[in-house]
């Protein structure tokens, strides 16, 4: 490992789950310490939908589809 490109490459292949879950968990702290565990929740909760949403769209599934699962066919 020559550089720092090369440990975060490393990291990334062999202990990719350690090094997400370290990344958000000190991201969240700080947003903890920063604006306090309701707000810094509150903005976890929207990274979680927004990459739920960017996932199914990736997979090919539309607007439809998730809509439908969260509020069944009422429209």
């Amino acid at each position: 490992m020559e550089n720092n490109t090369g440990f975060l490459d490393y990291l990334w292949r062999e202990h990719r789950g350690k090094f997400i879950g370290v990344t958000l968990g000190v991201i969240f702290g700080l947003l903890t310490a920063i604006w306090g565990f309701g707000k810094a929740l509150f903005i976890g909760f929207c990274v979680a939908v927004g990459y739920i949403i960017g996932r199914r769209l990736d997979q090919g599934r539309g607007w439809e589809d998730l809509w439908r699962r969260f509020f069944g066919n009422r429209w």
